[in-house]
């Protein structure tokens, strides 16, 4: 018998796939957008911004002309942050508590990848949805006040508007850092709602607790809800102190979920 010489095969190796960044983009959005829990916090969102915008023109409208218009559509912000918060939350913890986030790790391994993605998709979503909320806001409540938005002057109306659709948008990427840092639904919509609402009632209470305890109550000023507030208001002149402050909210979860996405399993 003779031997019959087989050429060595050569070893293939097969590069995984990745998706492309606007696909990936494209894909969270129907993600996001398909949820019902997305349009449930997006309405509650709604209804909560016009009927206290409503409440709040109707009730000054007898005080001399009533509250400036920027004033009165900013106003309902210190609520519905919690509703933007639990919604970056659900948005990531959702994906934990059905498992499809592994598939979604499969199809892109790219773990920043996904996590930018999805951040970008829900802060436009959020923010796009507060500029609507604010137009039919302004509708509403205009005729019961003595004067509506002037845009002859931003920094009186358009300025504090996009900061306040930033504002939410940013509440949103907390909620979402917890979401990635917790992955537990009830643990991270907790520590939003915590954060964001608990927390500065506690350092509030400090306030009649005396001067040595003064400290604790001008800490207060550092939190995410009088930072937004710091942000939002018309002329305001701690501007810088509320962007910076905020932006530290949102930059501390949203790294520490990083890490913890890019360490654990999924």
């Amino acid at each position: 018998m003779t031997a019959v010489a087989t050429a060595p095969r050569r070893a293939t190796h097969t590069r995984p796939l990745r998706v492309t960044f606007p696909r990936l983009l494209r894909s969270e959005a129907i993600k996001i957008l398909s949820l019902r829990s997305t349009w449930w916090s997006l309405g509650v969102t709604a209804a909560l911004s016009v009927g206290i915008s409503f409440l709040i023109a109707a009730a000054s409208s007898g005080m001399d002309g009533g509250f400036p218009a920027a004033t009165v559509l900013l106003a309902p912000t210190q609520f519905t942050m919690l509703v933007a918060g639990i919604l970056g939350a659900i948005v990531v913890t959702g994906e934990y508590s059905t498992g499809m986030i592994r598939s979604t790790l499969t199809a892109e391994p790219r773990r920043g990848a996904v996590m930018l993605a999805k951040a970008l998709v829900v802060a436009a979503v959020m923010a796009a949805t507060t500029v609507v909320i604010y137009a039919v806001a302004s509708v509403v409540t205009t005729p019961m006040l003595s004067a509506g938005l002037d845009w002859s002057q931003p920094e009186q109306s358009l300025v504090p508007l996009v900061l306040g659709a930033t504002a939410m948008a940013a509440f949103t990427l907390m909620g979402l850092g917890f979401g990635f840092l917790l992955r537990s639904g009830a643990g991270a919509i907790a520590t939003t709602v915590g954060v964001l609402f608990v927390l500065p009632i506690v350092l509030g209470l400090f306030t009649f607790a005396g001067p040595d305890w003064q400290w604790i109550v001008d800490a207060g000023e550092y939190l995410p809800s009088s930072a937004a507030s710091q942000l939002m208001s018309p002329g305001g002149e701690q501007l810088v102190q509320g962007a910076i402050s905020l932006a530290a909210w949102v930059a501390a979860p949203l790294v520490l979920g990083y890490v913890a996405l890019r360490s654990r399993d999924a």
